[in-house]
């Protein structure tokens, strides 16, 4: 059965990317536009990983995983954050916040996919 995968992005052309190096590599995909409609599509349906931009409008990367660390069915859910910022107190709030993953934009498909693998377990 295929993994799920939670694509999170304010940038439609970003998901589409990001969704079809996914969905290339097997994986099902579920998109949303920011932290608050991602957390909309949280409804216990089974998520393997999450990947999710850092700035984004109505709620914003790094509140969107804080808020779904709080979620019983989802507090263990692995996530990657796919974003341009580099900028080392980002990353270590990102990681205090439950990130276990850091992939800056532009990125390769190969690393990103290379991420998941080590996330998502077969």
């Amino acid at each position: 059965m295929a993994k799920t995968i939670l694509i999170v992005d304010d940038s439609a052309s970003m998901r589409q990317v990001v969704g079809i190096a996914l969905k290339g590599a097997g994986y099902e995909v579920i998109e949303a536009c920011d932290g608050k409609d991602a957390l909309s599509k949280l409804t216990g349906v089974k998520i393997h990983l999450i990947v999710s931009d850092i700035n984004m409008p109505v709620m914003d990367g790094i509140t969107f995983v804080k808020e779904v660390k709080q979620l019983d069915n989802y507090k263990f859910t692995p996530i990657i954050m796919l974003t341009t910022e580099m900028e080392e107190d980002k990353k270590r709030a990102a990681k205090e916040a439950g990130a276990k993953a850091w992939v800056t934009k532009p990125f390769q498909p190969p690393i990103l996919l290379a991420a998941i693998a080590k996330l998502v377990l077969p």
